[in-house]
């Protein structure tokens, strides 16, 4: 058995083998114990007992999402990546940005933030997601994208018979 410890305002602070402290004091299991010390934000102390921390994946979520924004590439691999997955080129691109000061941080730029809101406005020109952009800026490649048939119409239904 583990006593953590944690103040008025359900802030974990750690474990001891003590019993005299000036914190408060709840008896937990040595597994719970593990799950807590890798991230104490997980869980909350309210009335005396230990509960999951509503927000825990809220705030995971931000985490991720800043740790990705600060995420660069260079040119070439942004480049190269678009190359590769649609056959787009860097004036392919470039025809795309209609807005001079735009224009020159696309141009002069020696890397690319994907927290840059550009990076989100010329994606979206080229027709990807956001979620699409993360990948690329995380893998150095863009998403396959499955190839969807489009379905028969009518007259070309009717010539297959």
């Amino acid at each position: 058995m583990v006593k953590l410890l944690f103040d008025n305002n359900g802030i974990i602070y750690g474990i001891t083998q003590c019993i005299k402290s000036s914190l408060n004091t709840l008896d937990i299991s040595d597994a719970i114990w593990e799950e807590i010390s890798k991230d104490t934000r997980k869980y909350l102390i309210k009335d005396n007992q230990l509960v999951l921390n509503e927000k825990y994946e809220e705030i995971k979520q931000k985490e991720e999402n800043e740790r990705i924004s600060k995420l660069s590439l260079t040119k070439r691999e942004v480049f190269l990546a678009l190359y590769k997955a649609k056959q787009i080129t860097p004036d392919m691109v470039k025809s795309q940005i209609t807005d001079p000061e735009q224009l020159i941080e696309f141009e002069y730029a020696n890397e690319y933030f994907r927290g840059n809101p550009l990076i989100d406005l010329i994606g979206q020109k080229l027709g990807y997601a956001s979620e699409e952009l993360d990948y690329l800026f995380v893998n150095k490649e863009l998403p396959e994208k499955e190839e969807i048939e489009p379905e028969p119409t009518e007259t070309e239904a009717d010539e297959e018979e």
